[in-house]
């Protein structure tokens, strides 16, 4: 994607790299991308790392910044936008989500979708897991999982009891 710049930040999860181009986040990677800058490059970037940086304490529960989703399927795309409707520290099942995009069959389609999110993290595919709350697959390997699972919980948790 032309005009795309990464930016890293230092997460609980490690290494985070985000990309933008400008206008809207356009990818997520666990790890650091080698062409990234690890001071924000612009308005936005800043932003994006802002928010990241307010999530992982706990502080932020929603994301803000603008995402485009740069490739992708319609039914893809439909997952994609579903994970976004998962409020935060709350769990659905592969199964769950294929019966609200309309396909009821299409447990093992939503994991590969989840497997392509472009923008992991911010468009939530961690919130997704197997039947009956197993945790299984996620790109970023299952221990970051787990981590930012456990940190929606626990802050859920907080604000629920305070």
């Amino acid at each position: 994607m032309a005009g795309m710049r990464w930016t890293v930040l230092d997460s609980p999860i490690g290494q985070f790299s985000v990309a933008t181009d400008g206008t809207a986040v356009c990818g997520t990677h666990f790890g650091r991308v080698t062409s990234a800058d690890d001071e924000p490059g612009d308005t936005l970037a800043g932003r994006v790392v802002a928010e990241l940086r307010a999530y992982f304490a706990g502080e932020l529960t929603g994301f803000t910044v603008p995402v485009v989703m740069p490739r992708g399927s319609e039914f893809e795309r439909a997952v994609w936008r579903e994970m976004t409707r998962i409020p935060y520290g709350e769990t659905l099942t592969y199964g769950e989500v294929a019966r609200r995009v309309g396909d009821p069959g299409a447990a093992r389609a939503v994991g590969v979708a989840c497997n392509r999110n472009p923008v992991p993290v911010i468009v939530p595919c961690h919130r997704i897991v197997g039947a009956g709350g197993k945790l299984v697959g996620f790109g970023g390997g299952l221990p970051r999982k787990v981590t930012l699972l456990e940190l929606e919980a626990g802050v859920a948790l907080r604000r629920a009891w305070s």
